[in-house]
């Protein structure tokens, strides 16, 4: 089984207006909203293509319980940690000129929390994978994902979207893949990256400090994925950004697609590529079928 984490999700508030006046009364052109939560997306992506997966994480309140109802009538299974205070709300504005948004403050999650939490991490079994994405609540141990890591057992694979001191307290752990972009590799290492072959050697030394795979996210120069067996370097199929929102949630997704099916890292990284991509040229997440129509576009060449 798969196992999605979300920490801190949200419910997306997106608004879309011709133009922001400060201090003054706005009308909306356009309002809606969405369960927002970088595991929670793995886990949509995933049911898109068949695969079942199950999404962790805290919920609480009106909010809450929004993102666990629409969660269960996508068909995805959760098995969210109910907590005392709100989920937060995050506001996405597009107007005319440009995007803006406001990150909601997140719930305080109390100790007994976050023990119930610890004690559902240990249903997971040999074999099982496990996806730790997104940002930490400041109530949580900063450590966290490292506490989830040790209470599994041996044969988890973990794969890790996260960045900064949370990314280099896994590293220690061992993992299969971290997936980090080049800007959050740039803030990793405090270092400025201007060729493909400084970016491969900061891949390296994510591999060094204890990452089996690194696939790196390029944004329009595609991605570059390091594994023990080389290093691949994939195109981005043509077609129109819409939105680049889940779209590093959706390459995540497909690599596990692949995985899933058996394939090794280096044959499943194509569905990673086109499930980025097809996701940036949607409103919204990628489906299967436009997924499998971008497959023929991507190109990986061995560096």
């Amino acid at each position: 089984m798969i196992y999605t984490v979300t920490l801190n999700p949200a419910v997306d508030y997106y608004l879309s207006m011709d133009k922001f006046i400060e201090g003054e009364l706005n009308s909306l052109k356009d309002a809606y909203t969405l369960p927002g939560g970088k595991g929670i997306n793995v886990s949509k992506v995933l049911k898109n293509f068949g695969v079942e997966s199950i999404t962790l994480g805290f919920i609480g309140g009106f909010t809450g319980e929004y993102i666990r109802k629409n969660i269960e009538e996508y068909g995805i299974q959760q098995d969210f940690v109910k907590i005392k205070e709100d989920t937060r709300i995050n506001i996405k504005m597009k107007t005319n000129e440009k995007e803006s948004e406001i990150s909601g403050k997140a719930p305080n999650i109390s100790k007994e929390e976050y023990k119930i939490f610890l004690e559902k991490i240990k249903n997971i079994k040999s074999g099982d994978i496990l996806v730790l994405s997104g940002s930490i609540p400041k109530s949580l141990p900063k450590d966290v994902y490292v506490e989830i890591i040790r209470e599994l057992p041996s044969g988890v694979k973990v794969i890790v979207d996260t960045r900064g001191d949370s990314l280099k307290d896994v590293l220690k752990e061992g993992v299969f893949l971290v997936k980090p972009n080049n800007h959050e590799l740039e803030e990793f290492f405090g270092e400025k990256y201007f060729t493909d072959e400084e970016i491969i050697e900061a891949g390296k030394k994510l591999m060094k400090l204890g990452s089996e795979n690194v696939l790196i996210s390029l944004g329009k120069d595609g991605s570059i994925l390091i594994t023990k067996n080389g290093v691949y370097k994939g195109n981005v199929p043509k077609g129109k950004l819409i939105s680049s929102v889940g779209a590093g949630d959706s390459m995540v997704a497909g690599v596990l697609y692949g995985i899933n099916r058996g394939e090794k890292i280096e044959d499943v990284y194509k569905y990673g590529i086109a499930s980025g991509s097809s996701t940036a040229f949607s409103e919204g997440l990628t489906t299967f079928e436009n997924m499998k129509k971008l497959l023929n576009e991507i190109e990986i060449k061995i560096i």
